[in-house]
């Protein structure tokens, strides 16, 4: 039996275990229909962060009406019956709001905040669209914006509480987990690689969300982040604000909410990898916490179905929040992870596990990112100053043919650490119908690698005889420099409050690279503006200029002592988009927009001839290397969407996108990247079936992803002695895999009681058995015993391979695995 299906059999008996208790659990507990859960909230104006005092706060469609209005400080508090509600905020002067599906327990208060608007539109016949748009757009970013919430991440499908892992389902998000099977998290946005993603927590960036992440790369195969604090999550995909920096493919940002202010409160939680206890509440006068800690427990379960890997992580994550005084608020929060992962002989060796011991690095890592932010409200406006530090230590060892510690043998060795210790001062004010955001930050990076690596490069003479199979680089560095930059931001309205207009400047620099201090070098100017076409229909665009600085494997490469990539440059990208916006119904959405991206200064290697754009889909690090930044790119394509919240118990969204991205190598020569999936698919369903019910369904389809065949002679002598097959870059992605189709189904029954609430939930993976593609994998044919390597000549394998029978793995897989988890509110 494979490992994939001793791991489904194992989750369908567990199942059948659980629907039993369940039944038992169901018939014995005393259920009360009339139990309630309570609302908290803030309503503040979203320009000035002011709170706003007598706002009206409606739970829709219910009968007798329930609802209650915002005090002094703009706090509210309502009690109602268990279930799902979409709340309405209104307000005088400003653009009514509607938060959908909003999930009401007996276990945990649920938060619920609104920054209020004020109504820009003069004519009556536009302010009936105020009240039935979807509150996504801002002056700055005014398309490619999508957002989720808290309840929208739980409940999807597949998503397995991973907040990584469902904005895979968002327009014009791909991964290399629609690629090769679904293990990874790598966000690819509209054609570009996953390291033109930021990330930022309440204002504060994040570079690491994931574990076991690629280092210069930022994926991994699970999200660090919990659910648990998370009130919603933006997705900006272009027409990013200046305040951010080095972004050129998207922008993501979570905002945290705050910890109960009346009432100590958490939830424990178990599901298919890991379990999670989070706490929260009071914690003196004007002060709340919140604060959780989660365990895997994978490494368990892959023992005990003999797979040989086993990755093992905890993470932790808090957050703080005090009120100084009615204009000044203090917030610390911090992010850590512990992850380690290892590797165990298995009771029965195949081909396919014996790749894996030999083709991929044990990985022990760290990382953390902890922040103060203080935030003073002044005559229309506030500013912020935020002070972090961040943190990932990286290291990986691999040795040839699993002689592990055998120094003699070893193939890899990194032992890397990046630190960054960041201040960022932000000043917002508005002057009627416009508005001034400026900033500046500045950072002291300290980055140290101590780099070992032995690689397949043959070097012939004239006759071409190989006089050399392989080199190795090594090189020890530490290297510390100051990044900084600023912006300024203007954005109003004017014909009437039709248009809206923004516009954005930003300059970074930086003490290392020989061009780093030229101001105008990274002047990133940006444009957007919106406007109303007719009542339900608004025309966006936005054109803008982002750069990133090189990532800091690439900065302290050195080859003889030297950092020979000193003189690289920012990577550069032009964006030109274009959609329109269509508001039918009250919660309902349509959105189409087309995209062009240009790249400039993008990163080659100088080893192989091509561009970084088609690494950071594998384990490890990349850009440890000499590189030259003469590369080019491009990515376009168009994304249609249609959204509709929740309404009378259902709730959907369908989005198709194409994209094509192409990137040039040394030959200058535009070629398909690695990210080009050309068309995504994604569809999600949600019915809400009474008040403690829950369906969900998600499809998804990406076409064939591009690939490199294998290098057949080199490969045969590399694994011999290497442990992994060589690409043949003569033909970077000549290939294609089949398409990624995969149906994900998730069902949720909540028990309520008096003052805790018991959620059980059931979620299938790829429940039609789809055959999903992986990239192929180079591996020798083993004995019938599994004893060795089979030979051609019934030799012991040679060192160069010669007398090996090479097998390629088609490692595509057509698993269903169904696992089942409960959370349990208090």
């Amino acid at each position: 039996m494979s490992s994939t299906k001793s791991f489904a059999e194992l989750n369908k008996k567990a199942i059948s275990t659980l629907l039993i208790l369940l039944g038992l659990v169901f018939f014995s507990l005393p259920l009360s229909a009339q139990n309630k859960g309570v609302i908290l909230g803030k309503i503040i104006d979203k320009n000035t962060q002011e709170p706003l005092i007598g706002v009206s706060i409606l739970l829709q469609n219910t009968n007798p009406l329930i609802g209650t209005t915002s005090d002094a400080n703009g706090r509210f508090k309502i009690e109602a019956p268990v279930g799902s509600y979409n709340v309405q905020a209104s307000y005088v002067g400003y653009i009514t709001e509607t938060k959908f599906n909003i999930v009401l327990t007996s276990g945990n208060a649920t938060t619920l905040n609104f920054e209020l608007a004020e109504d820009r539109f003069q004519l009556d016949e536009v302010k009936v669209v105020a009240d039935r748009r979807v509150s996504i757009a801002t002056l700055e970013t005014p398309l490619s914006i999508q957002r989720l919430t808290t309840e929208e991440i739980r409940s999807n499908p597949g998503g397995n509480f991973d907040i990584s892992r469902v904005i895979q389902a968002l327009p014009g998000v791909g991964s290399t987990a629609g690629s090769v099977g679904g293990f990874r998290n790598d966000i690819i946005i509209r054609g570009g690689a996953p390291n033109e993603n930021v990330y930022y927590l309440d204002g504060i960036e994040i570079p690491v969300i994931n574990h076991f992440s690629t280092q210069g790369s930022a994926g991994g195969p699970q999200g660090i982040l919990n659910v648990s604090f998370i009130e919603d999550v933006t997705l900006s995909t272009s027409a990013f604000d200046a305040r951010y920096d080095n972004a050129l493919a998207s922008v993501l940002s979570f905002k945290q909410r705050e910890g109960n202010t009346e009432r100590f409160q958490g939830n424990f939680r178990l599901s298919a990898s890991e379990v999670a206890l989070t706490t929260e509440g009071p914690a003196g006068e004007n002060t709340s916490y919140i604060a959780s800690v989660r365990r895997s427990y994978l490494q368990f379960l892959f023992e005990a179905i003999d797979l040989p890997i086993r990755p093992n992580y905890w993470d932790f994550q808090t957050k703080v929040s005090h009120q100084i005084d009615e204009n000044t608020s203090l917030n610390f929060i911090g992010v850590g992870a512990i992850d380690d992962f290892a590797f165990a002989e298995p009771r029965e060796t195949t081909l396919e596990k014996e790749y894996v011991l030999r083709s991929n690095p044990s990985i022990n890592q760290w990382s953390y990112t902890g922040g103060v932010s203080l935030k003073r409200l002044i005559d229309q406006g506030y500013w912020t100053l935020a002070l972090s530090r961040n943190e990932l230590d990286n290291r990986l060892d691999q040795f040839e043919d699993r002689q592990i510690g055998d120094e003699s043998r070893r193939t890899l060795k990194l032992e890397s650490r990046e630190t960054e210790n960041k201040v960022r001062f932000e000043y917002n004010k508005y002057f009627g119908k416009w508005s001034l955001s400026a900033g500046v930050m500045s950072q002291y990076v300290q980055f140290t690698n101590n780099f070992f690596n032995r690689l397949r490069q043959e070097i012939r003479d004239g006759n071409g005889n190989i006089i050399q199979p392989e080199v190795t680089l090594t090189y020890n560095t530490e290297l510390d420099f100051f990044r900084y930059g600023g912006f300024a931001q203007l954005s109003g309205t004017v014909l009437d409050n039709r248009l809206g207009v923004s516009f954005g400047l930003r300059t970074d620099m930086n003490s290392f690279t020989n061009e780093g201090n030229n101001l105008i070098e990274t002047l990133s100017p940006r444009l957007s503006i919106s406007y109303i076409l007719a009542e339900k229909w608004n025309l966006n665009a936005s054109v803008g200029r982002y750069y990133k600085i090189p990532i800091y494997t690439t900065l302290g490469y050195q080859e003889n002592g030297e950092y020979v990539n000193r003189s690289n440059t920012y990577l550069g990208s032009d964006h030109y988009v274009a959609g329109l916006e269509y508001l039918p119904f009250r919660g309902t959405r349509f959105t189409i927009e087309g995209f062009w991206k240009n790249y400039f200064n993008y990163p080659i290697s100088v080893r192989d001839g091509i561009s970084l754009a088609n690494f950071g889909g594998n384990f490890g690090s990349i850009g440890n290397e000499r590189v030259s930044s003469n590369g080019d790119g491009r990515a376009y394509g168009t994304e249609f969407l249609f959204q509709q919240k929740l309404i009378k118990d259902i709730f959907a969204t369908f989005s198709y996108t194409y994209v094509t991205s192409e990137f040039s190598g040394a030959d200058g020569i535009l070629i398909p990247s690695s990210w080009d999936s050309r068309h995504l698919i994604s569809a999600i369903f949600g019915w809400k079936i009474g008040k403690t019910w829950e369906l969900g369904l998600k499809y998804r389809y990406a076409s064939g992803a591009p690939y490199t065949p294998f290098d057949d002679v080199a490969s045969q002598r590399n694994y011999a002695s290497l442990g992994v097959g060589v690409l043949d870059y003569t033909q970077l992605n000549a290939l294609r895999l089949g398409g990624f189709q995969q149906l994900d189904l998730r069902i949720d029954k909540k028990w309520n009681f008096k003052k805790a609430t018991f959620d059980l939930f059931l979620d299938v993976t790829n429940v039609f058995g789809a055959v999903n593609p992986a990239y192929p994998q180079y591996t020798f044919q083993r004995t019938e015993d599994n004893s060795g390597f089979a030979t051609t000549d019934g030799q012991p394998l040679r060192a160069d391979g010669s007398n090996a029978i090479p097998v390629i793995l088609d490692n595509s897989s057509a698993t269903v695995l169904p696992t089942f988890g409960f959370v349990i509110e208090f």
